[in-house]
């Protein structure tokens, strides 16, 4: 007796693990999107860390950054005070309050909706306003100051450069000037980014100083964050 054919597959398999299988997803149609728009949409739908964002409800994919800093650090706990500067569209601010922190205040230039219970300022941090305000809102010093601010780039290298490198210092100094003895800095930066004299700056005052590079950093970003944990005050 002979077998009956086999029926033939319409489709083959799809699926498999992240570095398995799959092809990236590509987007139908780049109607009024300049080719770099393209290239960013595209990476954020193949992007895993982006989609376990979404699929956790954080504001950004950020908070995988600052998670997995802290996972080490340990500077996030319940009583603490955290200034978050350049905190749009909220994703550390997130993961501060689900690590239990009550007592924390953000700024930004660009709006941002509500975290209870942390405040929010819309506003320029550079701005000499801006830092009393913080302190006030927070109810007393830092323990705590992290900042993921990034200046808007014009395409100068150069100037984009130094920008970058302002905030960064800018950051530092307040810092410096508003943390409890013992506290914690951390701050993006960008391998390259001529941080050197800034963090021989911050080795005088803190008592251990990395440049860490978190795994929800792309790969092929020169981005990194210095911590900088116990300090020495002022």
């Amino acid at each position: 007796m002979t077998e009956p054919p086999r029926k033939r597959m319409v489709k083959p398999p799809t699926g498999g693990l992240e570095a398995g299988r799959a092809k990236p997803a590509r987007l139908k149609t780049a109607w009024k999107r300049t080719p770099s728009q393209q290239a960013w949409l595209e990476r954020q739908i193949n992007d895993p860390f982006a989609a376990k964002a979404r699929a956790l409800g954080y504001r950004s994919r950020a908070a995988f950054k600052l998670e997995e800093i802290d996972d080490r650090f340990r500077f996030l706990k319940p009583g603490s005070r955290v200034v978050d500067l350049g905190l749009a569209p909220g994703g550390w601010t997130q993961l501060a309050v689900q690590r239990g922190v009550t007592q924390i205040v953000g700024v930004d230039l660009l709006p941002v909706d509500p975290l209870p219970p942390a405040h929010i300022l819309q506003m320029d941090f550079t701005d000499p306003a801006c830092a009393p305000q913080l302190i006030e809102l927070l109810g007393g010093a830092p323990d705590v100051v992290m900042s993921d601010m990034a200046p808007n780039t014009v395409g100068h290298r150069q100037t984009d450069h130094l920008r970058i490198v302002g905030l960064i210092e800018a950051a530092a100094e307040f810092a410096l000037e508003v943390l409890k003895p013992g506290g914690t800095f951390v701050a993006k930066a960008f391998q390259g980014g001529e941080t050197a004299q800034l963090i021989g700056e911050l080795k005088r005052h803190f008592g251990e100083v990395r440049n860490v590079k978190p795994k929800a950093s792309r790969a092929d970003s020169s981005e990194v964050f210095i911590v900088a944990t116990g300090f020495k005050g002022r």
